[in-house]
């Protein structure tokens, strides 16, 4: 027997052990009025089941709790991307969350009720409640959006349904998640309080009421069963549909491009961080066609110097000109992790251009595996395809051959010199073979 199996089987011997308590509770207490049994709670809801009424109450209670859920669900995610763009907004937003958190329901259906009636009461108590916790939701799942790879898609100028299903989903997909596990199940019990209260026609609160009226307990029994089914169904379809969103995962190819190349220049470069200047006065003129391989200590400023160049980081004096588009290899790999090897690597350029460099890097029997299920120097190798594939102006690249053994640190000096296409390139290293490796031009970095 597997594990299935059993969970299944366990899930059933609970399920009957609570109805024999139940069961024995209501014979010990012998009150139908206090207690009903489940038999009886069982025919209250057959009787009621076989009427147009009940389902057509259902289908409205459903409705009405349903419009306010995705209602709140679009309004707290558009809310929560406001505030974090503008702090002002967040600021003005908080009290009106807090507000809608801390008031409780039932002040919220007096308050509606004197304003607008019973009818859209339960829609507008589903939105009160839900609001609050998509919103916070999702702004916090914004925070712990990569930004790292939103650098990437600045850089290679990545379209907005790439940055969004890519690098914003993956991030925001598990915050999400719990926020809908949440807010369906209160939302509904939300809905059908504020019904018991508002008593509007063809809703279950209102079932649940007239039940109540007339001491009819097993009724009472079998509307509550049919909230806690509803309840558990609309949770079971919003989170298939939210899951099948989740993994979708469309081939967003860029279009095929070339900038025309030019040479760069540094003019007076200053930039520092953390309260340290890390570069002072770099002038240097790299010309178009030529590969350098920029030689220096750690920690003297290579990858600032190049992060600065492709514009991540703003000089804070001095000038860099010709290097507008550049293609860039970062230290980190900064790879789409959802996406296969293909989509990473076309991601800025078409896809044939990119298949034609993954082949020659050794990369053709992987296309369609997902980056993140890759080796270190594979995705290295990606990373490459990509930043070759992209037709910018000068090609920046951090460290190319980390990880590599010698024969793919061949493959990745051949492709470098076969698809620079006249551009400049840079790359930083520390192993002064690349520089025959790639036919290159040693250069240092002066401060």
């Amino acid at each position: 027997m597997n594990k299935k199996t059993k969970d299944r089987l366990a899930g059933i011997g609970i399920v009957i052990f609570w109805l024999v308590v139940w069961q024995l509770a209501a014979f010990f207490v012998h009150n139908r009025i206090l207690i009903a049994g489940p038999a009886e709670t069982l025919q209250a809801l057959v009787r009621e089941a076989v009427t147009v009424s009940f389902w057509k109450t259902v289908g409205i209670s459903v409705s009405r709790v349903t419009i306010g859920f995705l209602a709140a669900f679009f309004a707290g995610c558009l809310l929560a991307a406001f505030s974090f763009k503008s702090s002002m907004v967040q600021r003005l937003l908080a009290p009106v969350m807090q507000f809608a958190k801390a008031v409780p329901v039932a002040s919220f259906v007096v308050i509606l009720l004197i304003w607008r009636g019973a009818d859209s009461l339960s829609v507008a108590i589903s939105f009160l409640v839900t609001l609050p916790i998509v919103y916070v939701s999702f702004l916090e799942g914004l925070t712990h959006v990569d930004k790292n790879l939103m650098e990437m898609a600045q850089v290679y100028h990545l379209r907005f349904p790439v940055r969004a299903l890519y690098i914003v989903r993956p991030a925001l997909a598990p915050f999400l998640e719990g926020a809908l596990q949440t807010a369906l199940g209160m939302s509904f019990k939300a809905g059908v309080a504020a019904e018991v209260i508002g008593t509007p026609r063809w809703a279950i609160g209102s079932a649940l009421y007239e039940s109540k009226i007339y001491l009819d307990t097993a009724g009472v029994f079998a509307w509550t069963a049919v909230v806690v089914l509803l309840s558990f169904l609309l949770e079971r379809l919003f989170l298939f549909f939210f899951r099948k969103l989740r993994d979708w995962q469309p081939f967003l190819a860029g279009k095929e491009q070339e900038y025309p190349a030019e040479d760069v220049k540094v003019c007076g470069l200053f930039r520092g961080y953390d309260g340290k200047q890390v570069l002072r006065d770099v002038n240097a003129h790299y010309r178009k066609g030529k590969i350098y391989c920029l030689m220096a200590p750690s920690g003297a400023g290579k990858t600032t110097l190049l992060l600065t160049m492709a514009g991540i980081y703003p000089p804070e004096k001095g000038s860099i000109s010709g290097c507008r588009y550049p293609s860039v290899l970062f230290q980190e790999d900064r790879l789409l992790p959802k996406a296969t090897v293909l989509q990473n690597a076309a991601v800025a350029a078409g896809e044939e251009k990119a298949r034609n460099i993954l082949s020659d890097l050794g990369l053709s029997d992987v296309f369609l595996q997902k980056t993140e299920e890759l080796s270190g120097g594979m995705k290295r190798r990606v990373c490459l395809a990509r930043a070759l594939a992209y037709g910018g102006d000068c090609l920046l690249l951090d460290e190319p051959f980390t990880g590599l053994d010698v024969e793919n640190r061949k493959k990745a000096a051949d492709c470098i010199r076969k698809y620079a296409n006249g551009r400049m390139v840079l790359i930083s290293t520390h192993d002064g073979e690349d520089v025959s490796l790639l036919d290159g031009e040693t250069v240092k970095l002066e401060n």
